[in-house]
């Protein structure tokens, strides 16, 4: 039974010791792995530019918390897995993440307002301010005058993609894909979508292997393609200024297979497309005799049986030209299983197996990403009313996504966490608990001589110190 003394706790004994327990500890955090973030923002300089891309209207000698310190605080406690503004009420207290975040004062001790003593970090009423300011806010406004441009932060995501590569490479590959984001409320821009039978937004996302280069919140009333063209102009137009030799490839599921987005790949040089194709009668009519052959080789082996077709193909309306189709006829346990990708690529780079099994089907490692930011990093948390704030937050998450992919990428690079995800290098070597002192010259952190990943926390603090800016 647990017995409860003033402050104190009494647990049932551990052999002949009972064990009690208080709160006179001193400062401790269980975050200490935040000064790995902290080293991999150094390194990349992420936090400094990003919020370069808000403007404050705000009367400079009224304020405590810079953007700066805001942005950090915030994406430093996503990436530590502190998904709502209301935990911000009890993090504002802690000494470490301020110290993290740049305040000059991580105690907290020189504040103005004495209800805010002890508090060097922001509360979720200032936080909300700069996720609910309006794109109009000017010095004029009464409270809410922190104002993001998205143009800069989707260029800054860019940016950060060109820098961690130390020439340009050969051939890059640019995953696009739209996902559902499950809304529980009356948001903005809130729609039910038939497939996914909810109320959602579709947000359309773009990766190269890693790396995030956009995140963009949409209604789901809309085509998943939608904005794709805009997108991509915007992304490679980027790309070309620094490598105009570099050849790209945009791969997408059946989703993405429209005739704008293949006539403009067509229309620019070294762009090319691999898109799935929405299977119908008429493709599956043309590979029937390879249906059956794949149906007859599972019978005779009792295993799922593959045969690969290349066939060009035109449809009825919508496409303006004959274009490449790969099918693939393939038996399962379960039946007959066609399936079909288009693509602008020619036989000679990739033939028809190769293109259908290993550069189509190598696009699940970005529904992986896109899972991991969602589910680890808190992509989803868009409970805002407004839809310009709930863009904030998915870019908040976008940041923490890119710092933590950076720690993974220049940090963990040879170790065995190399490519864990975003929650396991959270659990692994973000929560450490610590001693925190703080004096006149230095601030102390005493970790726990307990900490289990304490060789690759002390490998990656020595890559990212050392290492160039570049992998």
């Amino acid at each position: 039974m647990t017995e409860c003394i003033t402050n104190r706790i009494v647990f049932q004994a551990s052999g002949r010791r009972n064990i009690t327990a208080d709160f006179s500890g001193g400062t401790i955090t269980s975050d200490a792995g935040v000064l790995l973030l902290r080293r991999t923002d150094e390194r990349i300089r992420l936090l400094d530019r990003f919020a370069d891309c808000f403007t404050d209207h705000r009367n400079p000698g009224l304020i405590e918390h810079s953007v700066r310190d805001l942005v950090a605080q915030r994406v430093f406690a996503i990436a530590l897995g502190y998904e709502d503004l209301n935990d911000h009420d009890d993090l504002s207290r802690d000494p470490l993440l301020a110290a993290a975040a740049g305040k000059s004062d991580p105690t907290g001790v020189s504040r103005k307002r004495k209800r805010d003593i002890l508090r060097p970090l922001a509360t979720r009423s200032t936080l909300n301010r700069l996720e609910l300011t309006p794109a109009s806010a000017s010095p004029a406004s009464r409270y809410k005058k922190i104002v993001y441009d998205a143009q800069k932060i989707e260029a800054l995501l860019l940016d950060l993609f060109l820098e961690a590569h130390n020439k340009p490479p050969t051939e890059i590959v640019i995953d696009l894909d739209a996902t559902d984001d499950t809304l529980y409320g009356q948001q903005e821009g809130r729609f039910f979508h038939g497939y996914y039978n909810e109320y959602c937004y579709l947000p359309l996302y773009a990766f190269c292997g890693g790396h995030l280069l956009a995140a963009r919140l949409r209604s789901s009333n809309i085509d998943a393609s939608l904005g794709s063209v805009d997108l991509l102009e915007q992304i490679i137009g980027h790309i070309r200024v620094e490598w105009p030799e570099t050849k790209i490839i945009v791969r997408g599921d059946s989703g993405f297979c429209r005739e704008e987005i293949m006539a403009w790949c067509e229309g620019k040089e070294a762009v090319d497309y691999v898109f799935g194709l929405a299977k119908n009668s008429r493709l599956t009519a043309v590979i029937k005799e390879e249906l059956d052959g794949a149906r007859l080789l599972y019978e005779k082996s009792g295993k799922s049986a593959r045969i690969f077709k290349e066939l060009r193909y035109k449809t009825l309306k919508s496409w303006s030209r004959e274009r490449r189709v790969v099918a693939k006829a393939e038996h399962l346990a379960k039946g007959s299983n066609p399936r079909f990708v288009v693509t602008s690529l020619a036989p000679e780079r990739f033939e028809a197996r190769a293109l259908y099994e290993n550069l189509y089907c190598a696009r699940g490692e970005m529904e992986n990403r896109i899972k991991e930011q969602q589910m680890c990093l808190f992509a989803d948390r868009t409970s805002s009313g407004k839809m310009r704030a709930n863009q904030l937050r998915l870019y908040f998450s976008s940041i923490a996504y890119v710092l933590v992919n950076a720690l993974r990428r220049l940090g963990l690079k040879g170790t065995r966490m190399s490519k864990a995800r975003c929650d396991t290098i959270r659990l692994k070597l973000l929560k450490i608990g610590a001693f925190v002192k703080v004096t006149a010259r230095r601030i102390w952190v005493k970790m726990t001589s307990a900490f289990p990943c304490k060789q690759i926390f002390m490998a990656a603090c020595k890559k990212m110190q050392f290492t160039p800016l570049r992998c």
